[in-house]
């Protein structure tokens, strides 16, 4: 038994009357939804039609959201339904940023991930969804698709029928006959300022505040339209609505008529200090342990102290921003107490809390002269550190929505980053701390080559092609974009560059040196914050 939907557009007029009930079915707040209509008009009068397209969850075989949820709030019922259990849910949000539909959203009232669940109370007493039941026109239709005698199985296997993105492997269980890629693709038309029902484009309720920072403005990448050159056009670059309708009909595209307010950015600066705290709390103990472990450079007790307790500090704050950016703080120990093991939080929160206490034996070990234990122990929570540094590289390639974290090289970019913070952390404290020449010219190495491969990294998954309009769209966005000055002056300039020369005229000068890790690390919060947000600006439906 595999239960689907069907789509039939040569029957939809648009009425709403599917999302009235889904609202009423299931209490859906004011703001957000289940199920919604998108339309979009296309061509150009005379010569014009408006396109209908029902959007909600599409119930996929291989539903990466219900991989990626760390405490199984979202699971697979056996006749295929993707359900969700809210009593679990800790409002992460990875769920949202995982589906390449946009099928989910915080419930304002209870402040945990709701979607379509297929009406599964109704299907468990032979009832058809509400919305099925709704449409005047029968143009959603549901049942078993397993079941050759059922409308749906004839219809497929009939009707020619396409999904959304099918490219995501996600093997959704939503078909429409007679699509239109201008309805299905989100990047297909352009998300003006006004347009009828515009007023659903700002948020209402719970989404209010967080859709206006997602508000179109000249600069803003929206979206990518392709000239017939094949070049590469962005909606900033157009001057006023008029001449966006312009371009639109001259390349054929189509604008939204009705759409759904956009949930705004999801991971906010919470997320990017996050990853910063824990650049620095890793960085902390892996920059002295290599200088032993490979004799490149005598450390100090002072200094092997200051890595345990900056690294135990920076770690606590790591945890304290995760719990700051849940929906559902007061959830937070289901990560680790009802822990699904698919999901990288899972096993970032489970690294985290590892490498605290390794952190804590070593220094007790260390306190004590435990001789015999500190060895191993070292190398164990090297080990565990490299692991704490790259987790989330892991964790945001499990965000299919988001293209441009599905970089082969993030896990790279978040290890060098761990290296920067880590000398940079020592470059600070050396101000106040004395230190031998050795040290400090082991800690001028490591800034050196952490920041020649780090900005390699950047020059690799900025120039490299991507596979994907949408992470096009996102090099676009940060290149020549919204975040293009952030990127060249806080990213490139200040982060990067700058320090470089700091180091290379420091001449053992220690001021310069912290100087140097100040910029360093103001370099990294930015970049992370590029890194993480830009992506959430694309539009997924």
């Amino acid at each position: 038994m595999k239960y689907g939907f069907v789509i039939d557009n040569r029957k939809c007029i648009g009425c709403h009357a599917c999302t009235t009930a889904c609202k009423s079915e299931h209490q859906v707040p004011v703001g957000v939804n289940r199920t919604w209509v998108k339309q979009v008009e296309k061509g150009e009068f005379p010569n014009s039609r408006r396109l209908f397209s029902v959007m909600r969850c599409n119930h996929c075989t291989d539903a990466p959201c219900v991989e990626i949820c760390p405490v199984e709030a979202l699971y697979f019922r056996n006749d295929g339904i993707v359900d969700f259990d809210k009593d679990r849910c800790i409002g992460c949000k990875s769920c949202m940023q995982a589906c390449p539909y946009d099928a989910l959203y915080i419930d304002p009232e209870n402040n945990t991930a709701a979607k379509c669940n297929y009406c599964a109370h109704r299907i468990d007493i032979g009832l058809e969804p509400a919305c099925v039941n709704v449409c005047p026109e029968h143009a959603i239709i549901s049942g078993d698709m397993e079941n050759p005698n059922s409308e749906i199985a004839e219809l497929l296997s009939r009707q020619q029928v396409k999904v959304r993105k099918s490219e995501k492997g996600t093997n959704p269980n939503l078909f429409y006959i007679d699509a239109d890629e201008l309805s299905l693709n989100p990047t297909a038309t352009v998300k003006g300022e006004d347009y009828l029902w515009s007023s659903q484009s700002t948020g209402v309720g719970h989404y209010a505040k967080e859709a206006e920072k997602m508000a179109f403005s000249n600069g803003d990448v929206v979206q990518a339209l392709m000239d017939t050159n094949g070049q590469s056009t962005t909606a900033g670059e157009v001057a006023s609505e008029g001449a966006a309708k312009s371009v639109n009909v001259l390349l054929g595209k189509g604008r939204r008529a009705y759409d759904v307010a956009d949930k705004g950015i999801l991971w906010g600066w919470e997320v990017s200090a996050y990853v910063t705290t824990k650049a620095i709390a890793a960085g902390a103990f892996l920059v002295p342990f290599i200088a032993m472990a490979f004799g490149w450079s005598e450390v100090n007790a002072a200094a092997q102290w200051f890595g345990l307790g900056l690294g135990l500090v920076f770690l606590a704050a790591t945890g304290l921003l995760l719990i700051k950016d849940l929906d559902r703080p007061d959830r937070f120990l289901n990560v680790l107490l009802r822990p699904h093991w698919n999901s990288w939080l899972v096993k970032g929160g489970y690294s985290i809390t590892v490498y605290g206490g390794l952190l804590t034996l070593l220094g007790l070990a260390t306190w004590f002269g435990w001789s015999q234990l500190i060895y191993p122990v070292q190398w164990l929570t090297a080990i565990v550190a490299v692991i704490v540094a790259v987790y989330t590289a892991f964790l945001f390639a499990q965000a299919k929505g988001r293209d441009f974290w599905q970089s082969p090289t993030l896990s790279i970019h978040m290890l060098v980053h761990s290296f920067m913070a880590g000398a940079a952390s020592f470059a600070i404290i050396s101000l106040f701390v004395e230190s031998n020449s050795d040290w400090s010219s082991f800690l001028k190495y490591v800034f050196f080559a952490s920041i020649s491969v780090n900005l390699f990294t950047i020059l690799i998954e900025m120039m490299t092609t991507h596979p994907t309009q949408d992470a096009k769209q996102t090099v676009d966005m940060i290149l020549k974009g919204r975040y293009r000055n952030s990127f060249w002056l806080g990213t490139i300039v200040l982060g990067n560059i700058l320090p470089f020369a700091l180091l290379v005229f420091s001449a053992g000068n220690p001021t310069l040196l912290a100087l140097a890790g100040v910029f360093v690390i103001i370099g990294i919060y930015i970049t992370e914050h590029i890194w993480v947000e830009a992506p959430q600006r694309i539009p997924l439906s």
